[in-house]
């Protein structure tokens, strides 16, 4: 019966330092940005053309 405590101590234990994780995340700023995931994919990321090294592009 005594490790039912024991692991009910220890689960309450990692919860709390999870939830501390999150309230911390948030009041440093993590979940600030909210639209720039939501538009990211309709940025073109601009890229070199392919040139072999010592060559021409022809």
């Amino acid at each position: 019966m005594s490790i039912i405590f024991l692991l009910i101590g220890i689960s309450l234990l990692v919860a709390l330092t999870f939830l501390g994780a999150f309230f911390w995340a948030v009041r440093s700023g993590q979940y600030e940005d909210d639209y720039t995931p939501a538009v990211r994919m309709l940025f073109e990321e601009e890229t070199e053309p392919d040139i072999p090294p010592g060559g021409s592009a022809a």
